[in-house]
């Protein structure tokens, strides 16, 4: 069987990515079919994880064994096949490219291709340029200084930091603040 995943961003509008890969392959030669779809580097601590269908994490396939505990199942991309944890039409997945800052790419297997197999994964389909592999410093500044924080970021227009007596406060014996009577 062949699987066609397609790749957006929610970084870029108009990026799509189509890769159809054997159901056989392993994790790793998917993560190495994307790098190579978008030109980025093989340098990162990159993962997958398998979604419900709302995209919340559910099964993580890792680039290499983070030494979990031996209770928890660990899945690693070059001892993964992807039929081991795809079977469905329309499953979804999250592709961690930039770990540090936390940017992914969205990933659907929107086909199963019966009767067929590949030696090789092909990308189909390359539309849009891809996002910077990672941000540099300066990118995650500009980020930072269009944040509005002015007096409504806390959601208080009337908090006054005067009014804010931090001598007044004590902790209990569970680590929470409780007011001085």
């Amino acid at each position: 069987m062949v699987y066609r995943f397609t790749i957006i961003s929610d970084e870029v509008d108009d990026f799509v990515r189509e890769i159809q890969i054997d159901s056989e392959a392993t994790f790793y030669a998917l993560h190495t079919a994307i790098l190579k779809s978008v030109k980025y580097d093989d340098n990162q601590m990159t993962s997958f994880f398998i979604c419900d269908d709302n995209w919340e994490k559910e099964t993580e396939v890792t680039l290499e064994d983070m030494g979990t505990s031996s209770e928890e199942d660990c899945w690693v991309m070059n001892e993964t096949k992807l039929d081991e944890l795809l079977e469905d039409e329309k499953q979804k997945m999250i592709y961690v490219f930039d770990p540090l800052s936390e940017r992914v790419f969205f990933i659907e297997l929107t086909e199963i291709i019966t009767g067929k197999n590949l030696m090789e994964p092909v990308c189909t389909r390359q539309q849009g340029k891809a996002p910077k592999q990672t941000l540099d410093y300066d990118d995650v500044a500009k980020v930072d200084q269009n944040m509005d924080l002015d007096e409504n970021f806390y959601g208080d227009e009337d908090f006054d930091s005067e009014d804010f007596d931090p001598e007044g406060f004590t902790m209990d014996g569970e680590g929470n603040f409780d007011e001085e009577k």
